[in-house]
């Protein structure tokens, strides 16, 4: 099973950005966006996970959650990786929110905090979408908890949360 470990923001913020981004979106109708209800940060990705080593990875996150508190966030900015994916960055504790993200990741490489929004499957045109976002500053949020997710492939991708855990907790 394919699977990644999840911080989400609560509604409010969701729908802010989500009005943010409205016009943007009409104004770039060539960028594939994100349908609201995928957003997530992810902290890790463990990609394809066997059934029998569900157990240690739903270990690992319960351990990472008690030892972390919950996050003052905020949806701030914009950037690129390449010309293929457009994303909003995150604010607030940064420093935490990447040690937790250590604390849950088996690779090893270093965490970027951000939310995709949009991608293009060839070379495109995400840095006009970009300079649209780049002064965009949301209200704060608490992440109050991490989630286990399975993401399933296919035309329409989706997401089936299979634990949660409070932060602290």
């Amino acid at each position: 099973m394919r699977l990644f470990v999840a911080v989400v923001a609560p509604p409010e913020a969701v729908a802010h950005l989500a009005a943010a981004l409205a016009p943007v979106q009409v104004r770039h109708p060539d960028l594939q966006w994100v349908p609201r209800e995928r957003w997530h940060l992810t902290l890790a990705f463990y990609g394809e996970v066997p059934e029998a080593g569900l157990p240690r990875v739903r270990r690992r996150v319960a351990r990472a959650a008690r030892g972390a508190a919950a996050l003052s966030l905020r949806f701030e900015g914009s950037g690129r990786f390449g010309d293929r994916v457009l994303w909003v960055g995150v604010a607030g504790q940064r420093g935490e929110l990447r040690g937790l993200a250590a604390d849950v990741a088996t690779d090893g490489r270093p965490y970027r905090p951000h939310l995709t929004v949009a991608r293009m499957r060839r070379d495109g045109r995400t840095r006009a979408a970009a300079a649209e976002l780049a002064t965009y500053v949301g209200p704060g949020w608490s992440a109050e908890q991490v989630r286990l997710v399975r993401s399933h492939l296919g035309p329409e991708p989706r997401h089936e949360l299979l634990e949660a855990w409070p932060l602290g907790g």
